[in-house]
């Protein structure tokens, strides 16, 4: 049987002793579901596990991870999207080991930076599965680190072995941060801070109380979708239906499917896949879709754009979705994810403040049709925690209404940093409030997150937010792919050979690299006049004048491993002239 309603939470301090209590209560209820599409056009090929058979499967894991290695080694996770990496998760933690979650060596793009990970992590295993395990042997080759195909261990390993309950203070995952702003760093987080997190998050999307399904294509390496798609359902006995992000990309229908087919789903995204889902899903693809049962769609893009809301729900509207089922949240890896959202059930605030006043740090509203005013969704409250607004130089708390840093206080924010401890004291600091370095304001409530302190482009004493400039220029010509272009400043010369400076100035230079849509080449693009219409918005919008518009082809611009466009990256790219001269006009 598999009822609907979770029977009471116990109050368990871990993911291990949570899933132990599951199997002995729950046995037969569905745990976890890994919806794999083997060919284009698959509806999906459904693998499930029990709690017991996820706890068997737990305990044999955890019984040969422990063979030859000290409580407290690292465990890196190599392993695909599915069910062996929720297996091989929870096995690290209840071995008394820290996990790392990361991906194979074969995703695109990211190996250096999974090598950068595992010689800063150390890990003394690296747990894969038999699809990939060759390849993770040769990646490896040079560590000292010993392979588990966890596939291959049979559970009569969990045979006459016991767990050791972990203390809730002891380290229980480094959560590797994403690289958008600066070198990768892992988050410790503790047992206690993702079981504090997990609940903080139910409750937050209404899930305390009533039964949800948790539906999710991100990443289990993602900090989002480790702690969604595994630690909240762990936290509250709910049923977790996994599918891979891939299989999202190549056809996003499957992932409304499975909204669709689950009561009550909770699910978080993106801004681009909703995007995604209202530009790419055919009318035919509409017409079996019924949507009116979601619980929450949760929207942890930074900052949230209302337009992405409005545009998805306009598309599925037919489909029975409530707009209010969008929840704008706010969180980062080091808080382990979950900091502030909006509540289902209530439409999602909107507010529309003044471009120059927001430069110069104050939130004034505007009128929302004017074309110089900034459109930024509320991240609703906070959920079991304190936020506070302060001036980034000063520490000195700020008023309602003014912009500054975000600094988060709660029983979710992690340790530190592994082996950093000056960053750590920086980052954490003595007065155990964390320095986020992102920007924000609070108005009515609510908690408005506008940019990245990082990544501002100031320019004579003026702030500028990228993402806006980059709103700006890709909504200047239809050639250029949304989402997928980078605004940063400079200092000093071009990065490009050949390409002029047209700053007019010797302070801070902004550049604007973008990569052109799929289906067309540069050749077929009327380069001047794209990079000629996209300074014009620029500087009609934002005063801005462009040194440099780079087009390139798609896939050029970098991404961190969670999907979002790395701009210090791209920077730094630009800088060591890696983008060649005829891409600029």
């Amino acid at each position: 049987m598999d009822s609907r309603r979770p029977p009471l939470v116990p109050a368990h301090r871990s993911l291990p002793e949570l899933v132990r209590h599951w199997a002995g209560t729950t046995p037969d209820r569905r745990a976890f579901t890994y919806v794999d599409h083997p060919a284009p056009g698959s509806r999906g090929v459904h693998r499930t596990l029990t709690w017991r058979r996820l706890d068997l499967r737990v305990r044999a894991l955890a019984a040969r991870l422990a063979e030859d290695t000290e409580p407290g080694a690292r465990v890196a996770l190599l392993c695909p999207q599915g069910t062996e990496y929720v297996t091989a998760f929870l096995a690290a933690l209840t071995a008394g080991l820290v996990a790392v979650p990361l991906y194979p060596p074969d995703l695109p793009g990211h190996g250096d930076r999974l090598a950068a990970v595992l010689a800063d992590a150390r890990p003394a295993v690296v747990v894969t599965t038999s699809p990939g395990a060759d390849l993770v042997r040769d990646f490896c080759a040079d560590t000292t680190a010993r392979i588990v195909v966890a596939d291959q261990v049979p559970d009569a390993a969990a045979e006459g072995w016991q767990p050791v309950t972990p203390q809730e203070s002891a380290v229980a995952y480094l959560q590797y941060t994403s690289g958008s702003t600066r070198t990768p760093a892992g988050v410790e987080i503790t047992h206690a801070n993702v079981v504090a997190n997990a609940r903080q998050a139910l409750t937050a999307y209404g899930a305390d109380t009533h039964p949800v399904t948790c539906v999710g294509w991100l990443p289990l390496y993602h900090d989002m979708g480790l702690v969604l798609s595994v630690a909240a359902p762990v936290a509250r006995g709910l049923l977790s239906v996994l599918m891979d992000s891939v299989a999202f990309l190549h056809e996003p229908v499957r992932w409304l499917r499975l909204l669709g087919a689950h009561p009550r789903a909770v699910s978080a995204a993106p801004n681009f896949a909703y995007d995604y889902c209202a530009a790419a899903v055919t009318e035919a693809q509409k017409a079996d879709l019924r949507l009116g049962d979601i619980a929450a769609l949760i929207n942890g893009s930074e900052p949230v754009r209302p337009g992405t809301a409005d545009r998805f729900h306009a598309a599925f509207a037919a489909q029975g979705l409530d707009p209010a089922t969008h929840c704008p949240s706010y969180g980062l890896a080091e808080a382990t994810v979950f900091v502030s959202a909006a509540r289902p059930g209530q439409p999602p605030h909107r507010f529309a403040l003044d471009r120059d006043a927001l430069a110069a740090g104050k939130a004034l509203p505007a009128r929302p049709d004017d074309p110089r005013a900034v459109l930024l969704a509320g991240c609703g409250t906070p959920a079991g925690q304190q936020v506070r607004i302060t001036d980034p130089v000063t520490d000195a708390v700020l008023s309602e209404g003014e912009v500054g840093e975000i600094r988060v206080q709660g029983p979710n924010v992690g340790r530190g940093y592994w082996n950093q401890e000056e960053l750590t004291r920086r980052v954490f600091g003595p007065d155990g409030l964390l320095r986020t370095g992102d920007l924000g304001t609070v108005l009515d409530g609510q908690l408005i997150v506008t940019g990245r302190l990082k990544d501002l482009i100031v320019v004579d004493g003026r702030n500028h937010y990228p993402q806006d400039v980059e709103a700006t220029a890709q909504e200047a010509h239809p050639a250029l792919r949304p989402d997928r272009l980078a605004a940063f400043g400079t200092s000093g010369a071009s990065g490009v050979s050949g390409a002029s400076d047209v700053s007019g100035a010797s302070g801070e230079r902004v550049v604007v690299v973008a990569e052109h849509v799929r289906g067309t080449s540069l050749a077929e693009i009327d380069v001047p006049a794209l990079v000629g219409a996209v300074r014009a918005a620029v500087s009609s919008r934002h005063g801005l004048r462009l040194a440099d518009v780079v087009l390139v082809p798609p896939g050029t611009v970098p991404r961190t491993s969670s999907g979002k466009v790395s701009r210090a990256l791209t920077r730094e790219r630009y800088l060591a002239g890696a983008y060649p001269a005829e891409a600029v006009r």
